[in-house]
């Protein structure tokens, strides 16, 4: 197994999307301590936002402050359990608030060791060698249903019940995450995103995108003008993490 030093590059673009009055979604990201983030909020009023918002900054301060360093995985579940913490002790404070919270998905990168967290339905993608694969697996009652053969794909595409999100930041006072560790190598692209990416691509789709070979910040703000031509129901936010 090679030990040569990889470096990292990242870009991020967002858009709340052709028919979302505000976004909530929200991320984060520091090349310099190998953390990346995505939310996507949920909730009444500005709820959504002030979730999505509360746990990147959270996230952000505790994973991201002080001399550069990689945070361990320990170092990244408590962060996460705090701004779960900071979510949820906020929502009992406010009744408007009640019930807010929202998904997120992490990638903190350590020279070739990557872990991806996620909680919800916000996803990791990586493309390597020109293929893509889902890194991660949602936190949704049809996606749920879809892995324990109760229903098709077409049929999840199709349900009314596709929003219903079974795991999320906030909505309780303790929650868990995935943890997926990969072991990276030059040429590794990594995608992480809202479903307003992925309601309105398939796969297939994205993979077309991410094997372009442009410059990152062009191909984020290529996925964005493609979701919101497919549709734009939703805000979308996608962070792109390329591994040199």
């Amino acid at each position: 197994m090679s030990t040569a030093t990889v470096q990292f590059t990242a870009a991020a673009a967002t858009d709340r999307g052709r028919k979302r009055p505000s976004n909530e979604d929200a991320f984060g990201y520091s090349i310099e301590h190998g953390v990346y983030l995505v939310c996507d909020g949920m909730g009444g009023a500005a709820a959504g936002e002030i979730a999505s918002s509360l746990a990147i900054d959270e996230m952000m301060r505790l994973l991201s402050n002080g001399e550069p360093h990689t945070p361990t995985l320990d170092d990244s579940c408590k962060a996460l359990s705090q701004a779960n913490h900071a979510i949820y002790e906020r929502a009992q404070k406010n009744y408007k608030l009640c019930g807010m919270g929202t998904t997120l998905v992490a990638l903190v990168a350590e020279e070739r060791r990557v872990r991806v967290l996620n909680v919800g339905d916000s996803r990791c993608y990586m493309l390597r060698k020109d293929r893509l694969r889902q890194v991660t697996l949602d936190h949704s009652l049809v996606e749920e249903q879809v892995r324990s053969g109760r229903m098709t794909k077409t049929e999840a595409l199709r349900s009314p019940l596709r929003n219903v999100i079974t795991r999320a930041l906030g909505t309780q006072c303790q929650v868990t995450p995935d943890v997926f560790e990969i072991e990276a190598e030059a040429g590794d692209l990594f995608l992480l995103c809202s479903d307003g990416l992925t309601r309105e691509l398939t796969d297939a789709q994205i993979e077309a995108h991410l094997k372009s070979n442009l410059p990152l910040e062009e191909l984020c703000t290529q996925l964005v003008k493609a979701a919101n031509k497919a549709g734009g129901n939703d805000n979308i936010t996608c962070i792109l993490v390329r591994v040199d």
